[in-house]
């Protein structure tokens, strides 16, 4: 008899009680499919240990001594969610591809599960009995799932792999631009309503584990030093000798009705970038050149080198030595906002070009799925708030950057919307440069590893806060 699987979504499903059971879902092509359309009765009704779950359209290879591990590892450990790490097989290259460990942060929903999940059904009746049903949208339903499973039951990792994916036939490549840019996706006007219902999502999640907040009111209050200018633009820069000039260039056009600098924190470049630096300095009294004592630190490190010096203004505004301003009023517009609304943050909007400055791929990034109400705890969910960001000097030097090269204004951003109100601009005040040398351009599957684990790090640290905060 043709063994029988269920479609919901990007997933085959299957109810197991053991390993022949679910190695019969191999080769899926094989199975017989029936639809579902509402996960939440589907999972009421159906019987077995475990319930497997398989992308569908792959044609997934796994044994039954690696189904018996993770059948196995799922008996041994009681977890709601078990995955492992797999191979990808490329013509005839077996290339690993890791995993991380998914730990209380990891409530993003685009969290890499690879492409065989299997659940325990006995945490799936513990979490529709104790919470509302799932949503009947396929694109949400298993994310509100895995979210209220892991409130009681762990979500494991298994650092094995344990099956391999094929790589799909080549298909014509897309620009690199459109590869570079899938990560903003979530910020895409036509993927707004779907957004909203990941949002509403994970906010309840929030709130069923005590790390919802209200909406934040508090103001930055008034700072009683004195500081030397209204205004300082950062740069951090290493070894960017075809860019920051252009950078600071852009930075010396700002025109302002108040004072302002801008402080150059140049770690330690050897390729002709701290030599442009000093000849721009020499001619404009206005640039301040930094080189740190330390030669161990990230982005973040270098910040503090500018929060904390003498040269800092009132407030701190960003620019990345790569990036330009995209009018002489983008330090004026950002300024009054923070005046204006006596806000500890300001993040405004910018525009995705390349190395001609031509507007590419996503465009404007707007991050419109802030809102005043929820954008503090949505911001748990998504990976970034956009840019420039500017703070208030005197609340930022209580905080701190962590001394990281990936992360660092996400980190910051997290802390202070824990407590003040943030403002927003939402019209573009900023060039973002996509080139080669972006540091987040071709990472390889390690490096992006260790910036999702970090990041999830982050929302780990902050989540448990915030439950700390309304205990």
């Amino acid at each position: 008899m043709t063994p029988l699987a269920f479609k919901f979504g990007r997933y085959l499903l299957a109810a197991v009680d053991d390993e022949k059971e679910a190695i019969s879902v191999w080769p899926v092509n094989v199975l017989k499919i029936k639809n579902i359309h509402d996960l939440s009765s589907f999972l009421k009704i159906i019987s077995g240990k475990y319930l497997l779950a398989v992308t569908g359209g792959k044609e997934i290879k796994c044994d039954e001594q690696s189904m018996r591990r993770l059948l196995t590892i799922a008996s041994d450990t009681q977890a709601g969610i078990i995955y492992s790490d797999f191979i990808e097989q490329k013509k005839n290259n077996f290339i690993p591809h890791p995993l991380i460990d998914y730990q209380q942060g990891s409530i993003r929903d685009d969290f890499n599960f690879g492409h065989v999940l299997l659940f325990s059904m006995a945490a799936i009746k513990t979490a529709l009995q104790k919470y509302h049903p799932l949503p009947l949208d396929e694109n949400v339903a298993f994310y509100d799932l895995r979210l209220k499973i892991s409130i009681d039951h762990d979500i494991l990792h298994v650092p094995e792999f344990l099956y391999t994916v094929p790589q799909p036939k080549a298909t014509a490549a897309k620009k690199s631009t459109d590869q570079t840019e899938g990560h903003f996706a979530y910020v895409a006007a036509e993927n707004f309503a779907r957004q909203k219902k990941l949002e509403k999502v994970a906010t309840d999640y929030l709130k069923l584990t005590g790390s919802y907040l209200r909406a934040r009111a508090r103001k930055a209050p008034h700072a009683s030093e004195r500081f030397p200018v209204e205004a300082s633009i950062v740069i951090p820069v290493l070894n960017r000798k075809k860019t920051i000039n252009d950078a600071l260039r852009s930075a010396l056009a700002q025109e302002t009705n108040f004072n302002f600098n801008i402080i150059v924190v140049d770690n330690h470049s050897a390729d002709g970038t701290t030599q442009i630096i000093k000849k721009m300095a020499s001619q404009n009294p206005q640039i301040a050149q930094i080189i740190p004592e330390r030669r161990d630190l990230g982005i973040g490190g270098c910040w503090n080198e500018a929060i904390y010096s003498p040269h800092c203004g009132r407030y701190a505004v960003q620019l990345d030595s790569d990036d330009l301003y995209s009018s002489p009023a983008t330090l004026q517009k950002t300024v009054d906002a923070l005046r204006k609304g006596n806000y500890a943050m300001v993040v405004g909007s910018y525009t995705i070009v390349n190395e001609q400055l031509k507007q590419i791929s996503s465009g404007l990034i707007d991050h419109r799925e802030w809102t005043q109400a929820n954008g503090h705890n949505n911001l748990l969910r998504v990976n970034g708030m956009g840019a420039p960001r500017a703070f208030n000097t005197a609340i930022i030097r209580k905080i701190g950057f962590p001394n990281v090269s990936y992360g660092e204004d996400y980190a910051v951003g997290l802390r202070i919307a824990r407590e003040y109100k943030i403002g927003r601009i939402y019209e573009s005040l900023y060039l973002c440069r996509r080139w080669q040398d972006n540091t987040d351009a071709g990472l390889s599957v390690e490096k992006q590893n260790r910036n999702d684990f970090y990041k999830d790090k982050l929302r780990t640290i902050e989540i448990r806060a915030r439950q700390a905060m309304n205990i």
